[in-house]
C-alpha cells in the first residue's frame, strides 16, 4: 500500500511515551494495584487519559525527537471518543448534561498512512487483549468492527488509505492477533507418584516388596592359583 514500514515501526515505539508521566492511570500498568479511576470522576479520568498525548509531545520535543515521529504521538488517537468514561458519566443516556466533545481527544486525526495504521493497530490490540483468549472468527469480527467504527467516525478522512488497504490491514491484524491470543490446550495436572512403604499394602492388596532388606554380601578374596 506504499507506506514506510520502518517509519511506522519507529513511530509505534514512541506513540505512547506520554503514559510514562502518570503510568498507574493506565490499565496495562495496574498489575496488583487498585485502579485509581475507581475513585475519580469520569470527567477527570478523561482529562488524565487524554493528557498522555500532550505529555508525550512535550517529552518528545524536550528530547529532540524528530517531528515525523512526534506526529505518531500527536495523531494516534485522532479525536476519538473515550467511550468508557463517556458511558460511565452518562449511564448510556443520550439526554444528559455531558457533552460528547468533552470526552474526546484533542486530535488531530491521522494525516498519513503510517499514523493511521498505528492508530488502528493500537485500538485492535487493546480490544482483543481485554477479551482474553478468543477463537479466530471472533478476533476477525472485533478487528473489522473497530476498523469500521474508525472509518464511520471520520478518523481516517485525512489519510490516504483506501477501502482496499483497510481490507488488507484487517486481514493482517486478524492473522497476527490470532497467533497471539488463540485458544490453547489445557494440559491436565500430573499427580505425584507416591512410593509404597515397606509393610504396606499396594492397590491390589499384595504386600509391597519395594523396600525389602537385602542381606549384606560376603566378600571373598581371590586366591592365587
Amino acid at each position: 500500500m506504499g507506506g514506510n514500514s520502518l517509519l511506522a515501526r519507529v513511530g509505534a515505539y514512541y506513540h505512547d511515551v506520554g503514559k510514562t508521566k502518570r503510568p498507574y492511570f493506565f490499565i496495562e500498568n495496574q498489575m496488583g494495584i487498585v485502579n485509581p479511576h475507581d475513585k475519580t470522576s469520569p470527567t477527570l479520568s478523561t482529562l488524565i487519559i487524554t493528557a498522555h498525548v500532550r505529555d508525550g509531545v512535550e517529552m518528545a520535543k524536550e528530547h529532540g525527537i524528530p517531528e515525523r515521529i512526534i506526529e505518531f504521538i500527536r495523531e494516534h488517537h485522532g479525536n476519538t471518543l473515550v467511550s468508557y468514561f463517556f458511558t460511565r458519566a452518562t449511564g448510556g443516556d443520550s439526554a444528559t448534561e455531558y457533552a460528547e466533545q468533552d470526552f474526546r481527544y484533542e486530535g488531530p486525526r491521522p494525516t498519513s498512512k503510517e499514523t493511521a495504521i498505528v492508530m488502528l493497530a493500537d485500538s485492535v490490540e487493546a480490544a482483543v487483549r481485554s477479551m482474553g483468549t478468543l477463537p479466530a472468527g471472533r478476533i476477525e469480527s472485533v478487528v473489522k468492527k473497530i476498523v469500521r467504527d474508525k472509518l464511520n467516525d471520520h478518523q481516517l478522512d485525512k489519510c490516504d488509505l483506501t477501502l482496499g488497504d483497510l481490507d488488507v490491514i484487517s486481514e493482517v491484524f486478524t492473522s497476527v492477533l490470532s497467533g497471539i491470543f488463540h485458544p490453547r490446550i489445557e494440559y491436565p495436572e500430573e499427580k505425584p507418584v507416591v512410593e509404597a512403604k515397606a509393610g504396606t499394602e499396594t492397590q491390589n492388596g499384595s504386600r509391597s516388596n519395594s523396600l525389602k532388606k537385602k542381606r549384606p554380601g560376603i566378600r571373598r578374596s581371590a586366591r592365587r592359583a
